[in-house]
């Protein structure tokens, strides 16, 4: 196959255009397959795509439309008010996150999926620039593997659901480009930049393309004789002035972690090695092991390397020793912890693999820079193909489609290989390797679809009924006067954020442990072993919380007497919670109106309450039947309404032994609220960084604040104090008061950020004048193209600027993988 471009024109935008087609086509062509929205009635609402994701990027749409309750800071809609920055470096800093803002807030789902689509194609886009810039190949095989990294089954099976880890996707092989100007002493300014949108845009997947483009690397400087610790000392450099200037959003993440409520932790257990040599292969599908599927042709190139006697033995070696040892480290428990930062995922357990599939593609390349591989090494490759085929075969993940794929696909892309590089033959080889890659590519993408929503939790698409509600939840706003919470049922674990409203329910990775807590402790209810809380239907808590309306039966219900979000509370110490949320309800309020339960039977009058919160099951009284959901430590059944007691006697139903009844006096509370309220906030003022309220004159006492008591409060220019959980501050004969939030470590951060900014300036102009020209100049390099800098250049060497510019930008680059001279007709990207 030939190595060559047919002209200059396809040098760096038609490869990379069709690497981004091809990627769409298949990813788009899987889905329509599997009828999967937006292509058909079978919806992708799964997992935390529908619990956290679309939610988040909802609320990022109301941020950008100024239609949100607080600010990039501070949230006041979900979790009774919590920290948002860490949510936003976690899921929403990626800069195609914004991108939703162009479509209709009813169509987010729609939005998602398209920002979903573009992520993948524009990681086919960099893969292909990447692989076109370190050695000479036919322009159409370098899409064909930029795609088939974008495609490959890590993208296909995980990234899809979870859109924030495709920003690693792209940023892997941002990395490894990186990697080449370190090595060439290029581009000092931009290569930090790089570093930092893609730390920036997800750190979580951008530490481990971090380590995969280390790795690359180094091999890169061992295969071509130009080890140099200086290089590695620029590339370490390079490396942390990106990250510092990423700090203002790392930073805050990293301590948001630290005060979130702790999560699953799981033991690493490796997947059997048949399994991880099945998910090798096509149409295959599993939530627990390495999702390390590419296309049939990398697997080839990747295996020819080994008998190809054309290719340098040290670059051979070191390549194929790269694939075994990355593979091998997925397997292994320290460098399992290794690549994902040192702490075990709580689900998904190889989330590293896109760099394992990058690398196995950038060996492909590799390969193909010295040529196509001659019959002997086809035939060696092939055969190391069918023995890893083969060796999948006991493992249960193994379909038929996936052996005829795969089969198929071996068959086409040797023939392919076989056949000569110009003219017709040239054409059929591209269709041949084409249609593998789309073929492959699309079944595994619809089978994952159909194997996803059979195998993980699924949630109701946005339709007609959700945007009803939202609706009647928007007419019922009285932010900030009382709260207006979505209630149950609920749609998704982040409900406040996608539906509108104030509420207490709230999912996400930094959950505060004091939320968490303090929601447990009034009777609340829970899943992902207290990450995801949910909403808490309840007249105590409805006024404590100043929730003045809430979504119930259908409509938006009035609750009753309510508190405003800012109450004034006796001197003395804080109320210490109990094991019982009746009497931990009544500790907040400062008042009895709980009564207990008579031979099992409430008072006539009272609204009957189970306190169950591991039961699993129906529960009755009288006529009507509430199911409990419990069971720890993975869920907590709620505090749960029976109904009015209106039989004398009438006992409950329970799911169950165990549990706890409390008869809740309606009258009693509304004289409790009216007593709390006499000394509560004349009126409140909310920011998207803090809260006002002006009280009565001369008061004094405890001013507790409806909402947690979270790192980050100060209040009246001190420490913020907790009131049970709440956020609170003491007032002595005081007519207002102020609370501000910052996020723990923003300060941190930015002053980070700054010093790697200041740094980076003087490593630029270091450049500059080493060089001996503008260090603007020098730190950019040639991105804009064949302008002053490359004059400069043509005139140095002899040759006209124009020629002088054309010749690095399409041309043969300065030398080849194996350290000699690339051939003139070899273009670089």
């Amino acid at each position: 196959m030939s190595n060559t471009s047919r002209s200059p024109r396809f040098s760096a935008p038609l490869p990379m255009l069709l690497a981004a087609l091809l990627t769409v086509a298949a990813v788009c062509g899987g889905d329509a397959a599997a009828r999967v929205f937006p292509f058909g009635p079978r919806h992708r609402a799964v997992n935390d795509l529908a619990n956290q994701f679309v939610p988040f990027h909802a609320h990022l749409w109301d941020l950008l439309r100024g239609r949100a309750d607080g600010g990039l800071l501070l949230d006041w809609r979900a979790g009774w008010g919590t920290s948002f920055l860490p949510d936003y470096g976690t899921y929403l800093s990626s800069p195609f996150a914004p991108l939703v803002a162009l479509f209709p807030r009813g169509d987010i789902e729609y939005a998602v999926y398209a920002v979903t689509v573009l992520k993948t194609a524009v990681a086919a886009a960099a893969m292909t620039f990447l692989l076109r810039r370190i050695g000479p190949g036919a322009w159409w095989w370098a899409a064909v593997l930029g795609a088939s990294y974008a495609l490959c089954g890590w993208s296909l099976a995980e990234g899809t659901y979870n859109p924030m880890w495709l920003d690693g996707l792209i940023a892997f092989p941002l990395l490894c480009l990186v990697g080449e100007w370190v090595r060439e002493g290029r581009r000092p300014l931009l290569g930090p930049l790089v570093v930092a949108v893609c730390w920036a845009a997800n750190f979580y997947t951008a530490c481990m393309a971090t380590l995969g483009a280390a790795l690359v690397l180094l091999v890169r400087l061992a295969a071509t004789d130009s080890f140099r610790w200086r290089t590695v000392g620029r590339a370490v450099l390079t490396t942390a002035l990106g990250t510092g200037l990423a700090a203002p959003v790392l930073v805050p993440v990293l301590l948001g972690s630290r005060h979130a409520h702790p999560g699953l932790v799981r033991e690493f257990d490796p997947a059997p090695a048949t399994d991880v040599l099945a998910r090798l292969l096509p149409v295959t599908y599993s939530f627990a092991t390495p999702a390390a599927f590419v296309c049939t042709a990398v697997l080839l190139l990747v295996a020819t390397l080994l008998f190809r006697r054309d290719l340098p033995g040290r670059q051979r070696w070191l390549w194929a020793g790269l694939c075994a040892a990355v593979t091998a480290s997925v397997q292994w428990g320290p460098t399992h912890l290794l690549w994902h930062a040192f702490a075990t995922p709580n689900g998904s357990p190889y989330r590293q693999t896109f760099v394992l599939s990058g690398v196995l593609v950038l060996a492909a390349w590799t390969g193909l820079t010295h040529g196509p591989p001659d019959r002997r090494s086809l035939l060696g490759g092939a055969a190391v193909v069918l023995a890893l085929t083969a060796g999948a075969l006991p493992s249960p993940f193994v379909t038929g489609w996936a052996l005829l794929l795969a089969g198929v696909g071996l068959a086409a892309v040797t023939g392919a290989l076989l056949l000569p590089g110009r003219g017709r033959y040239g054409v059929l080889a591209a269709l041949l390797v084409t249609g593998t890659l789309l073929g492959q590519s699309a079944a595994t993408t619809a089978y994952a679809d159909r194997e996803r929503a059979a195998r993980l939790d699924d949630y109701p698409p946005w339709g007609v009924e959700h945007a009803r509600r939202a609706a009647a939840l928007a007419a019922a706003d009285g932010w900030p006067a009382y709260r207006t919470d979505p209630g149950l049922p609920r749609v998704a674990g982040n409900d406040p954020l996608l539906l509108g409203g104030q509420g207490g329910a709230y999912y996400s990775s930094h959950t505060p442990a004091v939320l968490t807590q303090t929601l447990t402790a009034l009777g609340g209810g829970w899943t992902s072993r207290g990450r995801n809380l949910l909403s808490l239907d309840n007249p105590v808590t409805d006024a404590l919380f100043g929730v003045g309306a809430r979504w119930r039966d259908g409509a938006v219900a009035r609750t009753g007497a309510y508190l405003p979000l800012v109450t004034v509370r006796p001197p003395g110490p804080a109320p210490v919670y109990g094991p019982s949320p009746f009497r931990n309800q009544e500790l907040l309020l400062g008042a009895r109106v709980y009564g207990a339960p008579h031979a099992g039977a409430c008072p006539v009058g009272t609204e009957v309450f189970l306190w169950a919160p591991d039961a699993t099951g129906p529960t009755r009284l009288g006529d009507r039947e509430t199911r409990l959901l419990g069971g720890g430590p993975r869920r907590r059944a709620a505090l749960t309404s029976l109904g009015v007691q209106r039989v004398p006697g009438l006992r409950p139903v329970l799911p169950g032994p165990g549990g706890e009844l409390g008869c809740l006096d309606h009258e009693r509370l509304r004289a409790a609220v009216a007593a709390l309220r006499a000394r509560a906030a004349t009126s409140v003022r909310v920011t998207s960084v803090g809260i006002r309220a002006d009280l009565p004159p001369g008061t004094t006492g405890t001013a507790v604040v409806a909402a947690p008591r979270i790192a980050g409060w100060t209040c009246e220019g001190g420490p913020a104090a907790s009131y049970a959980g709440l956020l609170a501050v003491p007032v002595s004969d005081a007519s207002s008061v102020s609370c501000s939030f910052r996020p723990p470590g923003l300060r941190a951060g930015l002053a980070t950020g700054a010093l790697a900014a200041l740094l980076l300036v003087g490593v630029a102009r270091s450049a500059g004048r080493a060089s001996g020209r503008g260090w603007v100049a020098r730190a950019v390099g040639r991105v804009s193209g064949p302008g002053r800098v490359a004059r400069s250049a043509g005139r140095a060497s002899g040759r006209g600027w124009v020629a002088r510019a054309v010749g690095r930008v399409s041309g043969p680059g300065p030398a080849s993988p194996s350290g000699s001279r690339r051939p003139p007709h070899g273009p670089s990207g």
